[in-house]
């Protein structure tokens, strides 16, 4: 029998089923199902006031898959309150080969040359998985959604996924729905397809983990025209204010 794939894992996401393990040293690899299940709608994603004045102000450097497999080790890495983690080695490596094929995608906040914050998620059609967020640094996986958020509108996707509804993303306007309804958000937006590279101009991305560099298409879609001068970054991020003005346009 062939070994689980990179690619069966993509065709798993298709079904609306995601990967967990009871513990990072535990090789088991379960696919989930849930009956209630987190999202995060595009098109009320809600910032508070005071989450737009650090947004606005630019504490990190904000950067595209420049260091997807250290964002990956530090969302795994165990902290005060939570000592085991979903995301084992062979869950890791996965995701690794996911980001090498283009699927799979890091935002990170960078502060003095370090990786103080970030999340990562998987990339199919127009709907994007949200993974996991770390952060070392006050704000800075929050900042990181937020420049997500941005990303996905600027390029025409229609689903996000939070996967379990928590209190940390209800302030963010997350709601939690069944199953069925789930499904059929899914299916809806993989009839579409979605540009994760939409917001930027051509900016080049050399990836820490192996993959080929990750190019920022020219010009930008989905209505994100006025931040195509706004870039910021090493990586194609853009600035805060303009983030948080393709999220207003899309309220």
């Amino acid at each position: 029998m062939a070994a689980f794939d990179a690619r069966d894992l993509l065709a798993c996401y298709a079904r609306g089923v995601f990967p967990m393990a009871d513990a990072r040293d535990d090789d088991r690899v379960f696919l989930i199902d849930p009956e209630r299940r987190g999202v995060i709608p595009l098109d009320r994603f809600h910032v508070s006031r005071r989450l737009a004045r650090t947004v606005r102000g630019d504490p990190f450097e904000v950067r595209v898959n420049t260091a997807f497999q250290e964002v990956v080790q530090a969302c795994a890495a165990a902290k005060p309150g939570r000592l085991e983690t979903w995301i084992n080695y062979p869950i890791e490596a996965l995701y690794t080969r996911l980001h090498e094929l283009g699927h799979a995608h890091s935002i990170e906040c960078w502060s003095g040359g370090e990786l103080v914050g970030g999340l990562y998620g998987v990339s199919l059609k127009a709907a994007f998985f949200g993974e996991s967020m770390f952060s070392r640094r006050t704000d800075a996986s929050k900042v990181a959604l937020v420049h997500l958020v941005a990303r996905l509108i600027a390029g025409g996707y229609r689903l996000l996924d939070a996967q379990f509804l928590t209190d940390h993303l209800t302030q963010f306007g997350a709601e939690e729905v069944s199953r069925d309804e789930y499904h059929r958000r899914l299916a809806a937006a993989l009839e579409h397809e979605a540009d994760f590279y939409g917001l930027g101009g051509a900016v080049g991305v050399a990836t820490t983990s192996g993959s080929a560099p990750g190019v920022e298409a020219a010009g930008a879609a989905g209505g994100a025209g006025l931040v195509a001068a706004a870039f910021g970054g090493a990586a194609g991020g853009v600035t805060g204010v303009a983030a948080l003005q393709v999220i207003s346009q899309a309220s």
